[in-house]
């Protein structure tokens, strides 16, 4: 399905069609998509109306877009942004546990916070850059913010002043916390990465598809080696950020671990603005978010107003597309019809050339229809904050589990704590190539289905495999800790190896590769095409949401469990906690959540599905989404 829009072309020098990348790699991720207005995926060439809807054609850019000649510095800028900040998360909770003496519990509220709010951010970046700013300006101001960030993170471990004194007595946790002013220094920091995240990462992906022109063959072949080469920085950046930039913070110093990155995020800015003469730049046209907050506005001031039983031509604001856009127009459904007020024709709503005096007052039923989609997709948004609290434990005790078993490969290396997350990765890797190539074709037959099975199942498979490496991860915690009380050092590490951590790492990176893709999917096939800004943030905010509950629940139980002279779950000695217990509890709020999603998913109707015909294409069979 075509989904991109009109360019509004001010700048750009002619450009070059040649790549400027000359090998293969092998590797593939699916990282989240853009949250702006431009396609999240390279459109396909043109194809034959569907259903009998024609639609408009984009008019013919006035300059040549600047193509693979702009390339090297749009890719470049993110890919070292990337590092920086994935460096940084990979192995923040030991950074907070090692050198600010943090207990787990405050290290752990920090680390979901800090992540609930930059998850949130490109939500606002992306209103920013669709309404006022545009997107290399963006992109500009974002990856300044990242730099200060970065600095400031390295200035944090430099200087001891911006730091808590070493331990002097680690065996009897003889720690001093880190202060008021150290702790608001560190939040300067946090605070300048996540302003820097929510500005690059929504505008990235469309900022690169507008150096192409999608009109033409040679630009859509362009764009569909855009992402290509997107995703394969992106998982070359999350390998070197896991391993090499984590050990370098383990073994080397933290000084070196954060000063690298720093110094290439100085090396994308600089990247970034030699390029702007071959950029190309697009107007601001507004946000999305602007025409859903006129419906309810709209709906709210007719809700005195009644509406006709049946359809009545006429009755309903129902303008044509606008000139130059590819949407499909939706027709009007039975769904929510407390919103079908906003675009009830009453007195002095139509000027006399017939267009609309007040967009506050009414509103297109497209208008309505898009606001309609972010109605169903609620409750199936709402089950994957739980799913995705149980993957937010990577990031937290998994780390502090490892810090207390053997991770020696040998005498003199032992694996960093934070690389872990890699075996996840390795996982989603291995698994996603047989999904694709065996097992969807296999199951095609069966259903009929274009991906084998429905988005739905596939989500929900991934909820199962989220509350079974909560269950793994908690059996492997009581081994843990049963062989550490027994038989640890003074140091408190138990003598299992850190792989005893795999299979609950490798449960989870089965519930990412069908949970995390079925839902990014989900989302940008369910909205229209010119909601996709909705449709990534969406995911967003589920990860934002997951991190904020997390914080709530570690809390909850630190409060609430332990007393009469037994220590908590999750007291800063992870071996006189009960940390498995905070496992089967996620666990047990997993299956509720899988429950609750059996129910909603039940009742979901599909905008549009693609079947397999008797000729091996693809019919697309729509679907009704009218109330029953």
């Amino acid at each position: 399905m075509e989904a991109s829009e009109k360019k509004k072309i001010v700048n750009s020098s002619s450009s070059s069609s040649s790549s400027w990348l000359g090998f293969c790699t092998k590797f593939q991720c699916f990282p989240i998509n853009s949250f702006s207005k431009s396609p999240p995926s390279p459109p396909p060439p043109p194809s034959p109306p569907e259903n009998g809807c024609d639609e408009a054609k984009p008019a013919q850019n006035q300059r040549r877009p600047g193509g693979w000649r702009s390339m090297p510095f749009i890719l470049g800028n993110e890919t070292f942004e990337r590092l920086a900040t994935m460096g940084l998360l990979g192995n923040f909770m030991v950074f907070l546990l090692s050198q600010f003496h943090m207990d787990q519990v405050m290290a752990s509220n920090m680390l979901n916070i800090w992540s609930g709010i930059t998850n949130f951010t490109p939500l606002i970046g992306a209103f920013i850059s669709d309404s006022y700013l545009g997107r290399f300006t963006t992109i500009a101001y974002a990856t300044v913010a990242s730099f200060m960030g970065m600095v400031t993170m390295t200035l944090i471990a430099w200087i001891p002043q911006l730091h808590p004194p070493p331990c002097k007595n680690l065996q009897s946790n003889q720690c001093l916390g880190p202060t008021k002013s150290q702790l608001g220094v560190l939040a300067v920091a946090l605070g300048f990465l996540s302003i820097g995240s929510g500005g690059i990462r929504p505008c990235s992906i469309p900022f690169g598809v507008d150096q192409f022109d999608s009109n033409t063959e040679e630009g859509r072949r362009g764009i569909n080696s855009f992402f290509n080469w997107y995703y394969t920085t992106f998982t070359l950046v999350l390998i070197i950020a896991l391993t090499l930039v984590v050990y370098i913070q383990d073994s080397v110093s933290w000084v070196w671990g954060f000063g690298l990155p720093t110094a290439l995020m100085l090396c994308s800015i600089l990247l970034f603005f030699v390029g702007t003469r071959l950029y190309v730049y697009v107007k601001p046209e507004g946000s999305v978010f602007s025409g859903i907050g006129q419906v309810f506005v709209a709906a709210y001031k007719k809700r005195r107003q009644k509406l006709p039983e049946d359809y009545v031509d006429g009755a309903y604001y129902d303008p044509p597309p606008l000139k130059g856009t590819v949407v499909k127009k939706l027709p009007l459904t039975n769904q929510y019809r407390f919103l079908d007020k906003a675009a009830l024709i009453i007195e002095g709503d139509i000027r006399q050339d017939g267009s609309n005096s007040n967009p506050w007052r009414l509103c297109a039923i497209q208008q309505i229809e898009e606001t309609k989609c972010l109605f169903r997709i609620i409750p199936i948004w709402g089950s994957g904050i739980i799913c995705f609290m149980a993957m937010a434990q990577q990031g937290t005790f998994t780390l502090s589990q490892a810090l207390k078993m053997d991770r020696h490969l040998s005498p003199n290396f032992q694996i960093p704590a934070g690389s872990l997350a890699v075996i996840s990765m390795v996982t989603v890797g291995i698994w996603l190539p047989i999904y694709d190539r065996l097992i969807v074709p296999a199951l095609r037959k069966i259903t009929g289905l274009e991906g084998g099975i429905s988005l739905l199942q596939r989500m929900g498979i991934g909820i199962v495999f989220s509350v079974l490496s909560m269950v793994a991860a908690g059996i492997f915690e009581r081994v843990r800790r049963a062989s550490a009380v027994a038989h640890a050092g003074p140091d408190g590490v138990a003598p299992l190896t850190v792989f005893w951590l795999a299979p609950q790492l490798m449960l989870m990176g089965f519930a990412e590769a069908f949970n995390i893709i079925g839902q990014i999917e989900f989302y940008n096939k369910e909205f229209p095409e010119n909601m996709s800004s909705v449709a990534n943030s969406l995911f967003s905010c589920t990860m934002a949401g997951a991190n904020y509950l997390s914080a709530v629940l570690v809390n909850v139980v630190h409060g609430t469990t332990g007393g009469d002279g037994r220590p908590d779950w999750l007291t800063r000695d992870i071996n006189a906690g009960r940390v498995e217990n905070l496992y089967f509890l996620i666990a047990g709020m997993g299956v509720l959540n899988l429950g609750y999603f059996l129910w909603v998913a039940r009742g979901y109707q599909y905008k549009s599905k693609y079947r397999v015909d008797d000729g091996g294409g693809f019919d697309d069979v729509e679907l009704n989404v009218a109330g029953k």
